[in-house]
């Protein structure tokens, strides 16, 4: 694979991870993050320090973006000193951010305008995805884009599919957002139930997910709670943003998500009492409380 300049905009605990990966396989990259201290590891090991999206544009041949929320996705791209201010086309920009179709649609026919291939391809996986370029990566645009940029992802991702055209990427990780919402409800609600019960919480994970209830969420955030680990794999405020933004897709196709809601509310409500940067285990708290049960804490999570 030629080694092109690699452009990365967005350190964060996903981000940083996955720059790494792309480093550590021998790309030279350019980097860019708001707090600009965390790209240090990146910077520490040979990376570019940009000072600007824009600036990274006029550094890389490909923009790798995974930032936090729509409005900071849109100044990476069009703000003043965003990507599109530049006066040098990348070939490429791939926006792994979970945020709204709408906008990775948009994202596409900018770069359209200006020669430049576009994806959308947000990611799934968690942190310890990110980690050990496992994740679960869903990708729109063009496909003749996604196989030139295949490679790229097979270096942090292990399930990597082509969903189809400019903002099916998006939808997609909603699908799969909507999905861990339900099945975080259920495996907090089951924690909850055996510790109330008297069961050693640790054998019945082990018993239980070997059978049909076994499943990502289980294996991996269970076990976080069990050790009063509320640490972030994934922050409550950004699911919170991905969970509004499936329910405002869903009311312009006209879909109630009723289960989809209910938890969105339940995040909602640990937001309120500050654990927005708790990890989405977190919800046990939520329901925790609800029940007036007091099995659960939060030591050292803050």
């Amino acid at each position: 694979m030629e080694k092109k300049i690699l452009g990365w905009i967005g350190c964060g605990v996903m981000g940083l991870s996955m720059a790494s990966l792309l480093q550590e396989a021998g790309f030279s990259l350019v980097v860019y993050n708001r707090t600009q201290s965390k790209t240090k590891p990146l910077v520490d090991k040979g990376a570019l320090l940009a000072h600007s999206p824009q600036d990274v544009a006029e550094h890389a041949d490909i923009i790798f973006s995974i930032v936090g929320y729509p409005k900071d996705v849109r100044e990476v791209y069009f703000g003043e000193k965003g990507i599109f201010a530049s006066k040098k086309n990348p070939s490429m920009l791939i926006d792994m951010t979970t945020t709204e179709p709408s906008l990775a649609i948009e994202i596409y026919e900018a770069a359209q305008k200006r020669g430049i291939k576009a994806l959308d391809a947000p990611v799934s996986g968690g942190d310890v995805g990110a980690k050990n370029g496992t994740l679960s990566i869903m990708v729109g645009g063009e496909k003749e884009a996604f196989q030139q940029a295949h490679p790229y992802f097979d270096i942090m991702g292990s399930s990597i599919h082509y969903t189809g055209k400019a903002g099916a990427g998006q939808h997609t990780k909603m699908a799969n957002q909507i999905t861990i919402a339900g099945t975080m409800i259920g495996v907090c609600e089951a924690l909850l139930y055996a510790r109330k019960a008297g069961l050693d919480l640790e054998t019945m994970v082990d018993t239980i997910k070997g059978g049909a209830a076994g499943c990502w969420t289980l294996n991996n955030l269970a076990p976080r709670v069990i050790k009063s680990n509320y640490g972030p794999g994934f922050f409550v405020d950004h699911f919170v943003k991905d969970m509004g933004i499936a329910l405002d897709e869903a009311k312009k196709m006209h879909l109630s998500l009723p289960g989809l809601a209910l938890v969105n509310q339940m995040y909602i409500a640990l937001q309120g009492h500050g654990r927005g940067k708790f990890g989405t285990q977190a919800l046990i708290l939520a329901l925790d409380e609800l029940n007036g049960a007091n099995l659960f804490n939060e030591k050292g999570n803050k």
